[in-house]
C-alpha cells in the first residue's frame, strides 16, 4: 500500500507542475519530492508524468489517479492530524496574500503575537496588487475583494469594501469644497489605472439618501497603485478616490479630509478567501479565526464603513478619549 508522503508529493507536484514548487509547500527538498513520486511510478508500474527539462506533464494514467483520488488526500491527512493528538499544534507554511495598503497597515500589525501564539506557524505573506489563484497557486488564504469564488473556494465578509473622495487640507485652503458629485469636475484629479484592465474605472457615487451620481471625471495625474495615489493625495496635488481602510489613518489624524462626506461608491466587501473543505488544515483554520477576531476587536468593519463613518477624525478622537471619571 502506498504512504501517505507519495501520494502528497504525487498530488502537490500535478498541482504546481514542479517540484520545486511541490517541495516548498510540503516542506520537503525538490529530491525528496523527486524520490517519493519515482516510488509511486515504480510501485504501481506506470509512469505519471513525463519529464523534460523545462516541464513536467500528467500522462493518462497520472490524470486518472489525480481526478481519482481528488481532494480525498487531503481530507484523509487531515482527520489523521486532528485524532493522532487531540489537540494538534498547528505547523507549517502559511501562505496568504494580501492587499498592500490593507496588509501593511492592519495585517502586518496582527503577526507578532499570532506568531508568538502558533510559533510552528511559518507566514509567507505576499503583498501585492492582484487577484491570486487561491488553489492554483497553493495560497491557503487571500484577503481582499471582488475574487472569482472558484469551485471548492469560500468566503468570509470581514468589512465592507467603500471608498470616499479625499484631499489634502492644502489642496483645498483656496478652493471652495463641492457640495455636490458634479462639483469634483472643478478639482485635479488623481485617477487610478487598474493592474489587471489597463483602465481607469468609472465609478457611481451613492449617499444614504439614496441618490447615485456616476463619476468620470478628467484625470489630472494618473498613477496604478492605490499607495502612490494616497501620496499624491497628501502632497496636495488633488482629489482621489480611495478605499476606506487605505486613507482611515489619514483621515483620522487630519492629513487627509473627506470631501462631500456624505457620499461614496460601494465595490463590494473585503473578504477572506480560503478553501472550502471539511477538515482546514490547523495552520490556515487558526489564521481565519484570529483574522475575524481582529476584525472585530477593533471595530473594523464599522470603521471602514463610509455610511456610519462620516467624520473619521472625531471618531478617532472619541475612540481614543479616557474613560469619564
Amino acid at each position: 500500500m502506498e504512504t501517505l508522503s507519495n501520494l502528497d508529493s504525487f498530488v502537490r507536484t500535478a498541482e504546481t507542475g514542479s517540484f520545486s514548487e511541490a517541495a516548498r509547500r510540503l516542506g520537503l527538498t525538490p529530491a525528496a519530492v523527486s524520490r517519493n513520486v519515482a516510488m509511486l511510478e515504480k510501485n504501481l508500474g506506470v509512469r505519471l508524468f513525463q519529464r523534460t527539462t523545462r516541464r513536467l506533464t500528467l500522462t493518462e494514467a497520472g490524470e486518472r489517479l489525480r481526478a481519482d483520488i481528488g481532494g480525498k488526500l487531503d481530507d484523509l491527512q487531515a482527520a489523521l492530524a486532528a485524532v493522532s493528538t487531540g489537540q494538534a499544534e498547528p505547523a507549517g507554511v502559511l501562505k496568504v496574500s494580501m492587499p498592500p495598503l490593507l496588509g501593511m497597515g492592519y495585517l502586518m500589525p496582527l503577526l507578532p503575537d499570532f506568531r508568538a501564539r502558533y510559533p510552528r506557524v511559518r507566514p509567507e505573506w505576499h503583498v501585492e496588487s492582484r487577484q491570486v489563484d487561491l488553489v492554483g497557486e497553493g495560497y491557503d488564504a487571500a484577503i481582499g475583494g471582488g475574487f472569482d469564488l472558484a469551485q471548492g473556494v469560500v468566503a468570509r465578509r470581514l468589512a465592507p469594501a467603500h471608498l470616499v473622495v479625499v484631499a489634502a487640507p492644502a489642496y483645498l485652503r483656496e478652493r471652495v469644497p463641492p457640495d455636490r458629485p458634479a462639483g469634483l469636475e472643478e478639482c485635479d484629479w488623481i485617477a487610478l489605472r487598474s493592474l489587471q484592465s489597463g483602465r481607469i474605472r468609472t465609478w457611481t457615487l451613492r449617499n444614504t439618501a439614496g441618490e447615485e451620481a456616476v463619476f468620470d471625471p478628467v484625470p489630472a495625474l494618473v498613477l496604478n497603485d492605490p499607495g502612490a495615489v494616497r501620496e499624491a493625495a497628501l502632497l496636495g496635488l488633488g482629489a482621489a478616490l480611495l478605499a476606506m481602510p487605505d486613507v482611515l489613518p489619514q483621515l483620522e489624524q487630519g492629513s487627509l479630509v473627506r470631501l462631500l462626506p456624505d457620499w461614496f461608491a460601494d465595490a463590494g466587501e473585503i473578504s477572506l478567501y480560503y478553501a472550502n473543505r471539511a477538515l482546514l488544515p490547523a495552520k490556515t483554520r487558526v489564521f481565519v479565526d484570529y483574522v475575524i477576531d481582529a476584525f472585530d476587536r477593533d471595530g473594523l468593519a464599522t470603521r471602514f464603513d463610509a455610511r456610519t463613518v462620516l467624520n473619521p477624525a472625531a471618531a478617532a478622537t472619541t475612540r481614543n478619549a479616557p474613560p469619564p471619571p
